[in-house]
């Protein structure tokens, strides 16, 4: 008995114990062999990434955009997951099916207190309708863990004294603390351009402030000071800049490899891009976004038999891909 406790005694020395608690390897990017996450096709898109990362974990919510049995189109959020950019999960739906509804185009997961914030839109097409109806309205969901979320409740983002059947259709929303007021809250969605409105109370009440000319699926960073705006034109993902969400000044449109994928000839579009230069095991900025074929939105609208796909930048101007 002593002879075997000694023996596990030897084989718990601290080298492997600190082999077990050793952090996961940084991302092998040499690895990455393609730039496309999940191939969408005629039945299929996968749409509107909204990338998170936390503890190691890579999760991507998205659109689901597919055709089910009974012959419709039904729009859902999703989520995929990976841990070296490599491997994918299939993803896991996370909204109901309805066409009423159509949960979709997730815009980003954010903390606030004890829980996670995803905010997202509805997309009502109860008449088989390719674009989503007036109705469409923007939503937040909860979760302490990332992994079961709350039922949506709607963002009232023109105030409380608006009615919901006055908001207007709005629809791609973000959700970014402001860069020099700890205490408040901006939500970017798309109506007239790029709306925007504020929060001073956790995201209880909110406050129309003003909107700017800008395409869809705004994401926001803050460096160096100001405001980085990306956001989707008729192609491409344009980038502003702004110091006060008044003034907006215009800095590229960004392209990537479309030229030479046949699935994103179409449209390249819903760039979503997290800084991760200060993490160890990633040091680079990564960009979501994904891409239509021309066979695709002509068949299918919108719907384009989309494919998600990740790029990467040190500096937010070169961008490199797998495969390239």
């Amino acid at each position: 008995m002593l002879r075997h406790v000694l023996a596990l005694c030897l084989l718990l020395t601290p080298s492997t114990l600190l082999k077990a608690d050793a952090p996961p390897k940084p991302i092998d990017f040499d690895a990455v062999s393609t730039p496309i996450i999940h191939q969408g096709d005629i039945e299929t898109a996968y749409r509107d990434p909204a990338a998170h990362y936390h503890d190691g974990v890579f999760r991507v919510f998205h659109t689901l955009h597919r055709r089910d049995a009974d012959g419709h189109y039904y729009v859902y959020t999703a989520v995929t997951t990976s841990r070296d950019l490599v491997h994918w999960t299939d993803p896991q739906i996370l909204t109901p099916r309805d066409l009423n509804l159509n949960y979709s185009s997730p815009g980003n997961v954010v903390r606030l207190g004890d829980k996670w914030v995803l905010c997202l839109q509805t997309y009502p097409t109860p008449h088989d309708e390719t674009f989503g109806t007036q109705d469409s309205r923007i939503w937040t969901m909860e979760s302490a863990d990332l992994e079961n979320w709350s039922q949506p409740q709607l963002i009232r983002v023109k105030g409380p004294e608006t009615p919901v059947e006055a908001m207007g259709r709005m629809i791609d929303p973000y959700l970014i603390g402001d860069k020099d007021r700890p205490d408040r809250w901006w939500c970017f969605y798309k109506q007239n351009g790029a709306s925007m409105s504020y929060s001073d109370d956790q995201m209880q009440t909110w406050t129309y402030h003003g909107r700017t000319e800008c395409g869809e699926n705004v994401c926001v960073l803050v460096e160096n000071g100001e405001y980085v705006i990306f956001h989707s034109p008729r192609n491409g993902v344009g980038i502003k800049t702004s110091n006060d969400l008044k003034e907006f000044r215009d800095v590229r449109l960004l392209t990537l490899g479309q030229e030479s994928w046949p699935w994103a000839q179409g449209r390249l579009t819903a760039g979503h891009v997290l800084d991760l230069r200060g993490d160890p095991r990633v040091g680079k900025y990564l960009m979501f976004f994904h891409g239509s074929s021309v066979e695709g939105l002509r068949r299918h609208g919108a719907h384009g038999a989309a494919c998600l796909a990740l790029a990467w930048s040190d500096d937010l101007i070169e961008w490199h891909w797998g495969g390239n």
